[in-house]
Formats: structure tokens, sequence, C-alpha cells
């Protein structure tokens, strides 16, 4: 079998293109065949008769689909609303905090561009401000991250934003005892969950936090578009959507009050949350020990990635196993660190290694310019030879 051949059969539950060599993963996931096929049923049903999909049968469905998904991530479906996807949830949560003229919100130097933002202005419409904790990285251990959070604690500190998967990074952090101790100290915490579900196990109710926001469309494979939010019972009655709708005055008392304000926002494609239990079903599927037998193998694939480009980088891993998901990020020497680009441009290697060796790999710039990150994803359909050609690619390109 051609090396060509070999990837497009490992590939076949996915429709990405057989001649790129994809890892790239974790930015917007990748739907699988058989999910995009769930999808374009549940479509073709809402435009049968779409006033029996949207008001008939749609309340019903969100239900199941959200009692299977609470189930995953270990909480109960009232604590549970959707969202098309983590950033509108950090927003949601950021607008329900009571935050006073002084209050600081804690965020760190690893967190996401767009939840940053969100932070910054909820802190100026509230006349509070944001602090930064800067967690190193490289970094040798868990330890340094929680000290770096914990040293940037002050006594006007109400709130932290912390990722449970750090973007740019890939450092796993370990969030029940962030969550914890924060709490001990009286500061509330949001966690950024965008990466975790299907890369981490994640219990939601066991870390604590106010809030939990995260994607199913990026490492549970869903349709784009499907997020969710968990929101702790006391701030249950706080909380409200960002598009105030008809819930806000539906008279029912059965139906948890989270439900109906975010179940219904408007016309909109309901379709990708409908898919999340069908994909958290197909990932199951995809090896030995379901969902949690995939998560071990992208881990261990992940490990194997960073030994490789560190490898032929000459460096040291940049952090240690345990904070290692299903990505893994390494520091780019200054050698090949081409001239300054546009801040929302892709970077020039990003564009050389994709049009020269057509190899999807995001490169960022942290923590601020010139320096930059590469940063690998592992899922089902990726194999260790293809970080041996980017290995190559890259050596390449500082030989060229």
């Amino acid at each position: 079998m051609t090396r060509k051949n070999a990837t497009r059969r490992a590939m076949s539950p996915w429709s990405l293109d057989p001649n790129v060599i994809f890892l790239n993963h974790g930015s917007f996931g990748a739907c699988p065949v058989p999910i995009q096929r769930t999808q374009s049923l549940l479509r073709r049903r809402m435009e049968r008769e779409p006033v029996r999909f949207m008001v008939r049968e749609l309340e019903g469905m969100l239900d199941s689909s959200r009692r299977e998904l609470s189930a995953f991530l270990g909480t109960a479906p009232e604590r549970l609303a959707f969202v098309p996807n983590a950033t509108v949830g950090v927003n949601t949560a950021l607008r329900a905090f009571p935050l006073s003229p002084g209050d600081e919100i804690l965020v760190t130097n690893h967190g996401y561009n767009a939840c940053r933002n969100a932070a910054f202005r909820a802190a100026e419409e509230k006349g509070a401000r944001v602090s930064v904790a800067s967690i190193p990285f490289p970094i040798a251990s868990d330890d340094d991250a929680l000290g770096a959070i914990f040293r940037a604690v002050t006594s006007r500190t109400k709130l932290a934003l912390i990722d449970h998967v750090t973007s740019p990074t890939a450092l796993v952090l370990p969030l029940a005892r962030i969550a914890r101790e924060l709490g001990a100290r009286g500061v509330e915490t949001i966690v950024d969950g965008a990466h975790a579900p299907g890369m981490v196990p994640v219990a939601i109710d066991e870390i604590g936090a106010a809030f939990y926001t995260g994607n199913c469309h990026k490492w549970l494979c869903a349709p784009k578009g499907a997020g969710f939010l968990a929101v702790r019972d006391d701030f249950a009655n706080r909380v409200n959507p960002l598009v105030t709708s008809h819930g806000a005055n539906d008279p029912r008392t059965e139906k948890p009050r989270l439900h109906r304000e975010f179940d219904w926002n408007g016309t909109t494609d309901f379709t990708p949350y409908l898919c999340v239990p069908e994909a958290i079903r197909f990932l199951g599927t995809l090896g030995e020990g379901g969902l949690p037998g995939l998560m071990r193998r992208n881990h261990a694939l992940a490990l194997q990635a960073q030994e490789i480009l560190c490898g032929a980088l000459e460096q040291a891993p940049p952090c240690p196993a345990s904070m290692v998901g299903s990505m893994a990020s390494i520091p780019l020497p200054a050698h090949l660190l081409p001239a300054p680009v546009n801040k929302i441009a892709l970077d020039p290697l990003q564009d050389r290694l994709f049009f020269e060796h057509r190899i999807d790999v995001p490169i960022n710039v942290w923590p601020a310019f010139p320096s930059r990150v590469l940063r690998v994803s592992a899922q089902a359909y990726n194999r260790r030879d293809q970080y041996e050609i980017l290995a190559r690619a890259l050596t390449g390109a500082h030989n060229a």
C-alpha cells in the first residue's frame, strides 16, 4: 500500500484533504463523516416541516442531547445550557458575575485572546481592572502554574478566568486544585474549557467552578457551533443569555430557568447541539477502550510528537508529560523566526509549511513578538510519521 493510500485509509471516517498532513485539530476540530451525515438528516427533517421540528420536537431533542452531554461532563442537566462556543460562554459568565469598581479579574498570560478581550471589556464596563498571572513556559511542574496564579491574587481579586487547556501553549492545568484554592481565598472561577472535553477527563461538579464553558466541536468532533455553559447552582438565577428572547417571561416552573432562557434565542440551526451524543458515541468506536482509550492514545501520540520535534530542534521538552493532553506546543528557536507580521495574519513559516510541504500546523506569537510557539495536535487520524515529516521540514527551513 502506498503512503498516500495508507493516509486515505487512516482518514476515511473524516473528509479531510488526504493530500494535506493535518496537525491542527485543535483550532476548529474536524467533524467525522458519519456525524456530518447525522447533521444532514436532521437538517432535512427540519426543512421538511419547519414548524413541527422547531415548535413540537426541538425542545425534547435538546433535553435528550443535554442529558447525555451532562452525564459525560459530570454535572446535572439542570446546570447545563447550550451555547455556540466557549467564547460565547465566557462572555455570558463575565456579564453575569457581580463586580464593583476597584475589583479585579485575574487572567493568565496563556489565556485565549478573544476571552482575555472579553475580560478587559467586562472590567471596563464595571469599573474593575484586569491583572495577569505570568505562568512560565517552558514549565517544570503543576506547582509552577499554581504558584504563579496564587501570587497574582490580591485582596481585590474577585474572579479568575482560567483555561483548562491553554490555547497557545497547550498546557493542561490542574483545574480542580486551582478552583478549590482560589475559592478558599474568596475568588470565584470561570473555566475556559474550550479544548478539554474529549481531550482530558472532565468532571465539572468536582472542579466546583462557578462557571465552566467548553466546545463540543473540537475534541468531541461535533459539528461547528456546538458548545455549552455549566453554571453552579448559586449563580443559576444571575446568568442570562447574551440575547434576550421568549424565555425571559416563560411562565413554566417545571422547566429550569436556565433552559427556558438559553434554549431559544431566535431562529438558528440547532443541529450541532443535537449531534453531540452521536459524536460521543462515534469517538468511542475508534479504538480499544472507547473514548477514554482514544484520549490515552492521543495523549501518547502528542508526547511522541513533542519528543520528535524537540529532538529535531535540539531542545528539552518544555513541560512535563502530566501537563500534555492531545496537543503539544514547542517554542521555536530564534533561527526559525521570520520577519514581523500583521498580528492577525498567518505566520510566514506556517504559510511556508503549508504551501511547500502541505502541512497544516499553527504557529502563534507567544508570549510576545518576536517569540513564536508551534502547536501540534494528535487525533485518531494522525500518525507518528507525520510529525517526523514536520520535523524534517523545520530542519530544512533552517538549512535553506
